[in-house]
């Protein structure tokens, strides 16, 4: 069992700006590997041959920033994703909690998984923009920009076309929660003491092993929806899809068909190798927007660690003890 909290001594509005730079920042630095994901979940030429060769081949065709394709739309995308995961949270934990405020492993996985399905539901037309960027040729584009991009689909394919694949973001939810609860709840065995004694280090592997496993148990069902995402008669190529199909079993069924089963997982070694920089970059961004916050904020003396400020009630929220600090000067 664990205790849900958040840290009060951060605003709201610092919260979402701590995980909306985090995420923007680590999202750009690995951004190629998610370039090479989607390329190879839809099927491109460029995809063909491997990392390497799919690197070389795009740069080649399209020049090195083809590299950082969508990559604005989804730093774009981060900052109402994250608002609406927090507060979804916020909300789905109290279906969870008991009454003396303790959360469940499973409880709290359950939370963060209905949180994401929230949050990927409400912004998944930029999901669908930032593919439909991603698979166009740089050089030779179809959209100009995000906003050209949701004015031609919604114009030319109807705006059903801006939630083609949606119920694949809530089907891939499920075998992600099971993959999430498998590692974690099994974790004490692999680390052979109780996961109260973990290190920061240990709990920043015991992340990337839990992502993997999820999003290896649930890439099927991201690569059927890239795909969905990416086709459209309006688009050279049919948006590049290496397959035809009618709808999202005909997409499952045409994939192994043609493809193979395995064709399910194309892209999983970029998506994989991705895992560790993206959450050691998002973590420790997060922890220095976080410490400069509470420097701000007056609860630590210095945004290079988390010494805490001599004489400050740390359970203050901001604003209380901001108004503290006003009425110790007037008394002075």
């Amino acid at each position: 069992m664990a205790t849900w909290k958040r840290d009060s001594r951060l605003t709201a509005l610092q919260r979402l700006s701590c995980a909306g730079l985090a995420g923007a920042t680590s999202h750009s630095l690995t951004a190629p590997l998610e370039v090479f994901t989607v390329l190879a979940q839809v099927g491109t030429p460029h995809s063909r041959g491997g990392l390497w060769r799919t690197g070389r081949n795009l740069c080649k065709a399209e020049g090195l920033g083809a590299l950082w394709k969508g990559n604005l739309t989804a730093c774009l995308r981060l900052f109402p994703y994250s608002a609406l995961q927090l507060a979804s949270y916020r909300r789905f934990v109290l279906l969870f909690v008991d009454d003396l405020g303790h959360i469940s492993q499973w409880g709290s996985i359950m939370a963060g998984s209905l949180a994401g399905m929230v949050a990927a539901v409400a912004t998944y037309p930029t999901e669908v923009v930032k593919t439909r960027l991603i698979v166009q040729n740089w050089l030779e584009p179809s959209y100009k920009g995000i906003l050209h991009a949701l004015y031609m689909i919604y114009h030319q394919e109807g705006i059903a076309a801006l939630y083609r694949g949606v119920s694949l973001s809530v089907l891939g939810a499920i075998p992600f929660s099971i993959g999430s609860f498998l590692v974690y709840t099994n974790l004490h065995k692999i680390w052979a003491e109780p996961s109260l004694r973990f290190t920061p280090v240990q709990s920043f592997i015991n992340g990337c092993l839990a992502a993997s496993v999820a999003q290896t148990l649930s890439f099927p069902f991201e690569t059927v929806k890239r795909k969905m995402q990416a086709q459209s008669p309006c688009l050279p190529r049919h948006g590049g899809v290496d397959i035809h199909f009618t709808g999202m079993v005909d997409c499952f069924k045409q994939t192994v068909k043609t493809k193979g089963v395995l064709a399910l997982w194309n892209g999983l070694t970029a998506n994989l190798l991705r895992i560790v920089p993206y959450f050691g970059v998002m973590f420790s961004t997060f922890e220095f927007c976080k410490r400069v916050c509470l420097y701000r904020n007056g609860y630590i003396d210095s945004p290079l660690s988390y010494k805490l400020t001599p004489g400050v009630d740390q359970s203050l929220q901001p604003q209380e003890l901001k108004e503290f600090k006003l009425l110790g000067r007037r008394n002075f």
